[in-house]
């Protein structure tokens, strides 16, 4: 994931408002359930940002560190008490390294679907494999594909609609890409942002998972560990690192 100048200053500015979700019951709910899959053992967050996330886990207790390929975007983590002590590598979280084993790594917030190619994808999960300590878990939360939610021929799915904000989705079936268009309207000024993604079903994961040597674990609706069901708009999914060769026991059905 190359440092494309979509997370640049400004955006990074208003990611939090804007794009990364601030409801506080949200955010402590998956806090509570990243600390509970850590088991007490230091954490990595990939594409770690504003510290959205990394912060209030660090408020319980836990140890984490990250990476993330924007320098805006970190530096608005060090702006929010407690991100100045918040080690991190600048760096693409396909490759980068952060030294040490993991008890935990993870990956919010659709983040997964900013690596437009499938080989990224499959070497973020590599990458995730090889800071974590045998029995480590590697966490992944997205959206699953709107693209069921289009007529049959149709590309564009409308996400936001609002007097000061729209936005819309635009799929490529054959390619499995998506470009996120949003346009703004804040105090006068008019603002566009447009995003491209790779999206990735569960299956797909699911092998890429099992390209790296781990082995499937839960996978939820939602950050309160909810059922999936074809009716789910996301999912969070957990994988785990064999404790020993020839562990390789999956408790997803």
């Amino acid at each position: 994931m190359q440092d494309n100048g979509f997370f640049d200053a400004e955006v990074a500015r208003t990611y939090d408002r804007d794009h990364g979700g601030t409801d506080p019951a949200v955010i402590a709910q998956t806090a509570y359930v990243l600390a509970g899959l850590a088991g007490g053992g230091p954490v990595l967050e990939f594409a770690i940002g504003t510290g959205r996330i990394a912060l209030p886990l660090m408020a319980r207790g836990v140890v984490v560190k990250g990476i993330d390929v924007s320098r805006p975007m970190v530096a608005e983590l060090r702006k929010k008490p407690g991100g100045k002590r918040v080690e991190v590598v600048v760096g693409d979280m396909t490759t980068t390294r952060m030294p040490g084993a993991f008890s935990l790594v993870y990956l919010v917030f659709n983040t997964i679907d900013n690596l437009i190619a499938q080989a990224a994808q499959v070497a973020c999960f590599r990458n995730a494999a090889a800071h974590l300590a045998p029995g480590g878990r590697f966490v992944i939360e997205t959206l699953l594909p709107r693209i069921q939610r289009l007529p049959h021929g149709e590309v564009a799915h409308a996400i936001a609609w609002s007097p000061g904000h729209w936005g819309t989705d635009v799929f490529d079936p054959v390619t499995q890409t998506y470009t996120s268009h949003h346009i703004r309207i804040r105090d006068g000024a008019v603002t566009r942002l447009s995003i491209p993604f790779r999206y990735v079903w569960p299956a797909e994961l699911d092998l890429m998972a099992q390209l790296a040597g781990l082995v499937p674990e839960h996978r939820w609706q939602d950050w309160q560990r909810t059922t999936l069901t074809r009716h789910s708009d996301g999912h969070v999914s957990v994988w785990r690192k064999p404790l020993a060769q020839g562990d390789h026991t999956a408790l997803l059905p």
